[in-house]
């Protein structure tokens, strides 16, 4: 059994090919949760899909031939080439998986280090695939322990100290392009990632103007953020995209929703900043029509992560150091059921042939006691150098094999082990969600 992962990110995948892959929509991540379970070898999953990444959190009773079914499952589902993802995919298994989730957790593999919004997606994601019954102890373990990394990388480096995300850095870009004070800029959806670029916004000295279906949920928002946010449904697209120069859309469209066929020409320039995966805008850039997408983001990222160098090495370590701290919990979960079961397994059995010896008049019933007081005294003995010596292996290479070993000499079970809250994250996210 292990843990694994196919991971496709900024890093690997050109955003066409991340938007393919999206899992923004729900109903999409369901059918391919069910569909992957098909495969009786995947325990476990959970998909975290956000603007920058596409990550396949897998733990597997065998790994063989997992690469090439998961890229079919995506495949058949998001309609894409497989020999190319096959090119872009990275894959992790055990530690490198848990090092990798670590990270992400962490925000240190994110396009922006030390961005906050990572952590409520995976927080997001890890409810999801519970909710489907699609994770169960393992991955739970792995993913309580995750936040448990990200908290220690929050509180022992500063690299989430005035934390950026992708909606910080296009204001950023955009005011580096245009002064923004007292200009209304026009915002495209009403979620977390708009939410970010509204505050980012305000903090400019900008308005906004909020564009969203759903007017009881932009008019809340408008109403947190003070007398500068204003809203509009978005039935009014066309008329607020040829009535202002400043855009950003983050919207959860399976499809573009800005194009060529809303725009009139203007003799000023418009600026559009997509933050959106998939893209929320498929227009032609020219002189008077300027458009960023996420991945043209990376000058001002580049900028973020040498800022940023030093302590992410810090974060690292850690991340390295809680990595072989979790095995090492993983090895003791797995020690101590294994010395307990031995030692129940023994007083059974002894159990047993003390009750047939009486039976057949071996011992008279009188000695019973006295019979089974020397019972245990012997199986102490015989147990205690095994005990000792088991959780003296827990946490090495050998621990695993030795385990394995004795749980089929003694013919042992792997105990039902329950009573994790699963909704309970070591990691807080309240608090944690400045600007």
């Amino acid at each position: 059994m292990m843990y694994y992962c196919i991971s496709f990110t900024h890093k690997n995948t050109d955003i066409s090919t991340r938007e393919k892959l999206s899992f923004s929509n729900e109903d999409k991540k369901r059918e391919f949760l069910r569909l992957i379970h098909s495969n009786n070898k995947i325990l476990e999953s959970l998909v975290l899909s956000t603007c920058n990444r596409v990550e396949i959190f897998l733990f597997l009773g065998d790994s063989e031939g997992i690469n090439e079914y998961i890229l079919n499952a995506l495949c058949l589902l998001c309609n894409v080439n497989k020999d190319d993802l096959s090119s872009k995919a990275d894959f992790y298994e055990d530690s490198g998986a848990i090092h990798h989730l670590f990270s992400v957790a962490s925000s240190l593999d994110s396009l922006v280090i030390g961005e906050t919004q990572i952590a409520g997606q995976l927080k997001d994601a890890y409810k999801f695939s519970l909710q489907e019954q699609r994770c169960g102890v393992n991955i739970t373990r792995a993913v309580h322990y995750a936040f448990k990394c990200a908290a220690n990388v929050r509180n022992q480096t500063e690299i989430s100290k005035n934390p950026i995300s992708v909606a910080s850095v296009a204001v950023s870009k955009a005011k580096e392009l245009i002064n923004l004070e007292g200009k209304t800029a026009v915002v495209i959806g009403a979620g977390e990632m708009s939410e970010l670029a509204c505050k980012h916004l305000l903090n400019a000295k900008a308005k906004v103007l909020i564009l969203n279906r759903d007017l009881e949920k932009v008019k809340k928002l408008c109403e947190e953020l003070g007398e500068n946010a204003k809203f509009e449904s978005i039935a009014n697209l066309k008329e607020v995209l040829n009535s202002y120069e400043v855009f950003f859309s983050a919207t959860n469209a399976p499809h573009a929703i800005i194009i060529d066929e809303l725009l009139e020409e203007k003799e000023y320039t418009r600026y559009f900043f997509d933050i959106a995966v998939p893209r929320d805008i498929d227009i032609k850039s020219n002189d008077k029509t300027i458009v960023y997408a996420v991945d043209d983001l990376e000058e001002v990222v580049r900028k973020n992560l040498t800022l940023r160098e030093h302590q992410a090495q810090i974060a690292y370590s850690i991340v390295g150091n809680m990595t072989n701290e979790f095995f090492k919990h993983l090895s003791k979960l797995a020690t101590l059921p294994l010395v307990k079961q031995l030692r129940l397994q023994a007083n059974q059995i002894a159990q047993i042939q003390l009750q047939k010896a009486i039976k057949k008049g071996y011992l008279k019933n009188s000695n019973h006691e006295e019979a089974k007081k020397l019972i245990n005294q012997v199986l102490n003995a015989f147990l205690h150098n095994p005990s000792v010596n088991l959780k003296k292996l827990s946490g090495t290479m050998q621990n695993d094999v030795v385990i394995n070993s004795m749980r089929y000499v003694f013919d042992l079970k792997n105990e039902n082990l329950e009573g994790l809250n699963s909704y309970k994250c070591e990691f807080s996210l309240e608090n944690h969600d400045e600007i």
